[in-house]
């Protein structure tokens, strides 16, 4: 094995078909196959249309991924690929492969979590993690609050998704707007020419006696179509610039005032923001503001690797083989609610007896 270990990626937890190829902290290859458009027509992500679409992009696309990574199978040092949490057929797909790749080469195989893996990809970017770091994933389903000290073994949630994550807030009134799906790129869109003040719509869970770094975008996004149900019934037209930008401010309001004091209570002077939605250019500008005024430093992956990839799980499986983490069984399965204090699922010492040779031609 070289000094940096050279590791390939599956991520399959929603409707991404994601492959990844890293060289330690080096990015070789980041190839995805997208179900989206798959997916619009229904308003939201359908689990078995996704599942069928990682079955049929598997293949290509790994192949796609080591040719452009120049590198052979054989080449390899590992296999990792997430294992949960996500949606479980999907996940399953994904598993299923990293673990006929990883026997076929005899290879260690390394099941890893997809909102660690989210927390790792930053590293591709901006070089090894400090420890401890704050992490704030917001995606479709979750909007969490993470102290880290070790990506690979200890994340510990401080604050979560009680029921509507940020993503899905996006989602819900992109549809109620008739902008379509996925709803966050559309609103950042519409929301660039309206006035974030235009609306003085909620922010959950700011009061005082509120848990201080849980998340609810549930009553934001009912007041939302409710303003929006109400203009429609009295005959007026709706300002969907003006809401776009008044919601969006709502969410990212709430991110990053939460955010920034959990960096404070913990002591922590480095805040990172992953998942999907730290693709949303107002997040990271008011992000930046306010990290800047609190004396934080902000690292954001660039958008490509904020949604879903499997560059984040190689880079989080790297990080598993330099530092000499158990590689896990070949019994291992998907786990559709896979808690983030379990960086990745390990497996035993003998765990790789069965494959001794490479069988992959």
């Amino acid at each position: 094995m070289a000094d940096e270990p050279l590791v390939l990626g599956i991520e399959t937890s929603c409707d991404e078909t994601g492959v990844g190829i890293v060289r330690g902290t080096t990015l070789l290859a980041d190839a995805v196959a997208s179900s989206v458009d798959e997916h619009a027509r229904f308003g939201g992500v359908v689990p078995e249309v996704a599942s069928r679409a990682h079955l049929e992009a598997m293949v290509p696309t790994i192949e796609r991924a080591l040719k452009d990574a120049g590198v052979s199978a054989k080449d390899l040092d590992g296999i990792a690929v997430t294992a949960g949490p996500g949606l479980a057929g999907a996940l399953l797909v994904g598993v299923s492969a990293a673990k006929a790749y990883a026997y076929a080469l005899g290879k260690p195989l390394y099941g890893v979590n997809h909102l660690a893996s989210h927390i790792c990809v930053d590293q591709l970017e901006h070089g090894a993690l400090p420890e401890p770091t704050m992490a704030l994933l917001v995606s479709g389903g979750h909007s969490s609050l993470l102290l880290s000290t070790d990506i690979t073994t200890d994340v510990r949630p401080l604050g979560a998704t009680i029921d509507d994550a940020a993503g899905e807030a996006f989602d819900k009134i992109a549809r109620v707007l008739n902008l379509g799906f996925p709803g966050g790129p559309v609103i950042d869109r519409y929301a660039k020419e309206g006035d974030p003040d235009a609306i003085a719509f909620p922010r959950g869970l700011t009061g005082p006696r509120d848990p201080a770094y849980d998340f609810s975008f549930s009553g934001l996004k009912t007041a939302v179509a409710r303003w929006i149900e109400a203009k429609r019934a009295a005959g007026e037209e709706v300002p969907v610039r003006d809401v776009s930008a008044s919601f969006q401010e709502a969410v990212v309001d709430v991110l990053t005032r939460k955010a920034v004091r959990a960096c404070k209570d913990e002591g922590v002077d480095h805040l990172m923001i992953g998942g999907g939605v730290a693709a949303n250019s107002r997040l990271r500008a008011l992000a930046q503001e306010r990290c800047e005024a609190a004396g934080i430093r902000l690292r954001v992956p660039r958008p490509k690797l904020c949604t879903d990839n499997g560059a984040m799980v190689a880079a989080l499986g790297a990080e598993m083989v330099a530092r000499n983490r158990p590689a896990s069984s070949w019994d291992l399965s998907a786990d559709s609610s896979l808690p983030v204090t379990d960086p990745h699922v390990p497996g035993h010492d003998h765990v790789h007896e069965v494959s001794k040779e490479n069988l992959y031609s």
